[in-house]
């Protein structure tokens, strides 16, 4: 049975190059994932753990705690514990590591790296080794900075050439001391580094004689874990902890690998689908190959053979093509691997240098999944044909599916689509991520349902599409009525396509009503022209305020300031603002009380003042992060949002408490309204500075739809392997069908059917499929992306369906282009059977 099942494989070679295909790009994907994301997580590994060379034991404050009402504060790291450092025994220096953010334009006047990237530093002393120069000196004061060799080179900055910054004031205007070399991540995801003398990092970074973290390196002789001994015992416990810098490697190594599981989860998850909707083209494929070959099994069974012997045949051909598959997809994989890890050099973010790695891990799974995968497909087709009797195999008295068999999967689809349907109605009503897990539940089951009952609704949306087909004469209607005439090969085919269109739906749904939710978040709760905030999501300086406010055309200013406090034992953040101007610059609902913010009167969003319990005119005791407490009282409860929520009190009355007043964002309106003229006097009022970003509502509205954007085309790329896995499904059903139909086609060409008419026929048939299989994925996509809609509005009240009618009817579109471009060869084929010979075939 063995060598039968061997000889079965080469004679079907042909037939079989389809199903090699489909489970071999499934696995190159999970391969590919596998080898890009096991590559970059160690390249960054290998980048961390050198920055950390020259670090034997990092002496970093405690985190800040809060007890009782009072705000703590998180300790400093002085000079003098500096030199205390480098005095204990077994240390062999000392330095104060400083950072901050730091905006770095280039030529243009415009930002480096994306903003977070962009980080700040200091350079230790006359020669700091953890940043080796390439060309120029250390820098001395403020009209100095050194860049890493990275930014040099893709700004096109050298030595001497003066560089625009801001760190966070005015914009500054320093000479290129010298270009350093550096293994920071950040830089290597495309951002930038520069260096001042410690002096000025202190100084511009607002941290003057302190350090954020203090580095010892460890003298000839002293392991890392005996300097940290003598550094704990050295230095206060209560106020500092030491950490080796070998940890640090590991923790970081940790963080990294934390993050790539992420990535790596989500392309796997593609990866999935693309062999999800490759087990159908498979299954279906060996459902023909079987049913072609019943006679024959047949033949074994009268000589022999048992049920498990023939079934077992079946599945040692399915382990070889699935071998095979997956050897060639774990080679495809590794080139995949490869071209990503190049893809994000040309897309402008560095990925530091490090070989390819193919873990064993990599080979097992790409091995594993191409013959489970594809052994799990032919199981049901080999125990189906297994249980068919010899004598009815050999007369074909087994060719029609019986009314009783698709009664029981009408039945079985029936109560699993309504099983669906109302776990996925059910989850709607639940509030935010406590629905998530019974919506995908549900989203599921709907989706096997719909699968099992495919064959029944063939028929009727295939009839639907009749009176189009009777206008391409003979050919229309043969086309129909073979679409039709198998209905589980026609469903599976379907299926294949169906999958991809409806996640790629659902998220086009999703990404657009989320879009029109974000414009009308913006337009609802912002009356203010413009918001300015730092390029990077950091704090403002209270300077920026105090330069618009005196900026001509500018009518109304106010600040958005956070301020942690203690109310009723738990830390609440403060939202600081201008009381006589926060009312004319938003337009939040008001649901309780008055909009009125000044002395002792704050308002509260919805969910804060629930949590406390509070109405419009509730008393409550606020504790300041100086440690006084005062009463305050509720005079009004709004209605939050992701932009503007919180509790807001008048900076007047909140910063005599704060010791350094910062600014999230700062709200403008202005006499001429919103205008390109209008910015770029703000931005000149500002002083060009790349570090602040001047923002009108469509602005705000645009750079988040831009996140939504990027993640979308992600998505569609990723979703393009499993819609090609469904066109090769598609050409595979037609291949196999106009074999199955030798005889018919030669029958029609002998009564006058010309090759035209024999080539339409089977270009209409694809047509109708591919179309069927895509009216089912575009409604079960908007289904989908209704619920998801529904779960998220309950979170989100500005949510608004909006359905993407031109992208649907341009994914209907493409469903028709699949059908037909899978239609060329299989229609070529049949149009090119020799017609005595097909009329003999059997």
């Amino acid at each position: 049975m063995f060598r039968t099942a061997l000889r079965n494989v080469l004679a079907h070679k042909a037939r079989l190059l389809m199903t090699v295909l489909a489970v071999m790009l499934g696995v190159a994907f999970v391969s590919g994932t596998l080898v890009f994301t096991n590559s970059l997580s160690s390249a960054l590994q290998n980048s961390s753990a050198k920055g950390f060379d020259q670090v034997d034991v990092a002496v970093q404050p405690k985190g800040r705690e809060d007890k009782g009402d009072t705000v703590g504060k998180t300790p400093e790291l002085t000079q003098a514990l500096l030199d205390r450092s480098a005095r204990v025994p077994g240390a062999a220096s000392a330095f104060g590591v400083v950072r901050g953010f730091t905006a770095l334009a280039d030529k243009d006047g415009k930002l480096i790296g994306g903003g977070f990237q962009s980080e700040g530093g200091n350079y230790w002393g006359k020669k700091d080794p953890r940043y080796p120069l390439v060309s120029g000196h250390a820098p001395s004061g403020k009209g100095e900075v050194l860049i890493d060799s990275e930014t040099a080179k893709r700004a096109g900055y050298k030595v001497g050439d003066r560089v625009r910054m801001s760190v966070d004031g005015p914009v500054l205007t320093p000479t290129v001391a010298g270009v350093f070399t550096t293994d920071d991540g950040n830089v290597a995801a495309g951002g930038s580094l520069t260096l001042f003398d410690t002096a000025t990092a202190q100084q511009l970074f607002g941290k003057p004689g302190t350090y954020d973290e203090i580095d010892v390196t460890a003298a000839a002789g002293t392991s890392q874990t005996a300097l940290k001994a003598a550094l704990d015992r050295a230095l206060p416990r209560d106020t500092v902890e030491t950490t080796t810098g070998r940890q640090l490697a590991d923790d970081q190594a940790e963080i990294i690998a934390s993050s790539m599981s992420g990535l790596k989860q989500g392309l796997l998850v593609f990866a999935g689908i693309a062999l999800f909707v490759g087990t159908f083209i498979i299954a279906n494929t060996f459902t023909m190959l079987v049913a072609q070959r019943t006679k024959e099994l047949a033949l074994l069974r009268a000589v022999g053979a048992s049920r498990r012997q023939v079934t077992r045949s079946v599945l040692v051909e399915a382990f070889v093509v699935g071998a095979v598959a997956g050897v060639a997809g774990l080679v495809a994989g590794i080139g995949i691997g490869a071209g990503l890890k190049a893809l994000m050099g040309t897309l402008g973010a560095t990925v530091p240098d490090g070989p390819l790695v193919v873990s064993p891990g990599t080979v097992a799974t790409a091995l594993v999944v191409g013959v489970v995968v594809t052994m799990l497909a032919a199981w049901l087709p080999g125990r189906r044909a297994a249980k068919i009797p010899p004598v009815a195999a050999m007369s074909s008295v087994h060719a029609k599916a019986t009314t009783k068999s698709l009664v029981l999967r009408n039945t079985i689809g029936a109560l699993f689509s309504a099983a669906g349907v109302a776990v996925v109605l059910a989850a709607t009503t639940m509030q935010g991520s406590d629905g998530q897990a019974p919506m995908g539940f549900g989203a599921v089951l709907l989706i096997i349902g719909v699968f099992v009952l495919t064959p029944l609704l063939s028929r009727p949306l295939i009839a639907a599409a009749a009176p189009v087909l009777r206008a391409f004469g003979v050919s229309g209607r043969l086309a129909r009525q073979n679409s039709v005439r198998n209905p589980r090969r026609t469903a599976a085919t379907a299926s294949a396509l169906m999958i991809g269109l409806t996640l790629i739906t659902g998220m086009t749904v999703m990404a657009g009503s989320l879009q029109t939710s974000i414009d009308k978040m913006a337009s609802a709760a912002i009356r203010a022209d413009y918001v300015v905030s730092m390029a990077n999501g950091n704090e403002l300086s209270p300077d920026v305020e105090r330069t618009l406010k005196k900026t001509d055309g500018v009518t109304l200013t106010s600040p958005l300031r956070n301020a942690p406090s203690r109310i009723d034992g738990q830390t609440e953040y403060l939202t600081g603002v201008n009381g006589a101007a926060i009312g004319e610059l938003t337009d939040l609902t008001v649901e309780d009380g008055s909009f009125t913010v000044g002395g002792d009167r704050v308002v509260v969003d919805d969910e804060t003042a629930k949590a406390h319990d509070w109405t419009a005119g509730s008393h409550f005791t606020v504790h300041y992060e100086d440690g006084k407490a005062q009463q305050l009282t509720v005079a009004g409860v709004y209605r939050g949002n992701d932009m503007i929520h919180g509790i807001m009190l008048d900076t007047a009355r909140l910063a005599p408490h704060q010791r350094d007043a910062a600014d999230m964002q700062v709200m403008v309106k202005t006499a001429d309204g919103a205008s390109g003229a209008v910015k770029d006097r703000l931005e000149k009022a500002l002083g060009t500075n790349p570090a602040i970003k001047v923002q009108d509502k469509k602005d705000i509205s645009n750079e988040i739809a831009k996140m939504f954007t990027l993640m979308l085309n992600m998505l569609y790329g990723l979703l393009a392997m499993a819609v090609i896995v469904a066109v090769l499904g598609v050409i595979n059903t037609l291949a196999m069908s106009v074999f199955e139909r030798s005889q018919e086609i030669g029958m029609l060409r002998a009564i006058g059917l010309e090759r035209t008419g024999i080539k339409r026929m089977v270009r209409l048939e694809s047509l109708v499929i591919s179309l069927f299989g895509g009216v089912l994925g575009i409604g079960l996509g908007v289904f989908f992306g209704w619920a998801a809609g529904e779960l998220l509005g309950t979170r989100m009240p500005t949510y608004e369906l909006v359905l993407p009618w031109g992208r649907m009817a341009v994914f209907l579109l493409l469903a028709g282009m699949v059908g037909v471009l899978a239609a060329l060869w299989p229609a070529r084929r049949a149009a090119r059977l020799n017609m005595l010979q097909a009329i003999k075939s059997e």
